[in-house]
């Protein structure tokens, strides 16, 4: 049986925890900062747990990240 693929840009992007959670970093802080609440930016700081259904197709990409 051949070795799976893993996607590289999930590899770069996102990290599976040891419990099997998939952390991720913030999304909308790249730029237009200004038209953001300040609110906004201080939730979005660090990372993120993805819900059980992004996490699924992320899980995909990495076969072997588990």
């Amino acid at each position: 049986m051949p070795k799976m693929k893993t996607k590289s840009s999930a590899k770069k992007r996102f990290k599976v925890t040891a419990t099997g959670k998939v952390v991720a970093a913030q999304a909308g802080k790249r730029h237009g900062m200004i038209k953001r609440t300040r609110k906004f930016i201080r939730d979005a700081r660090g990372t993120t747990v993805l819900s059980d259904q992004d996490a699924r197709i992320i899980k995909s990409y990495m076969p072997y990240d588990r």
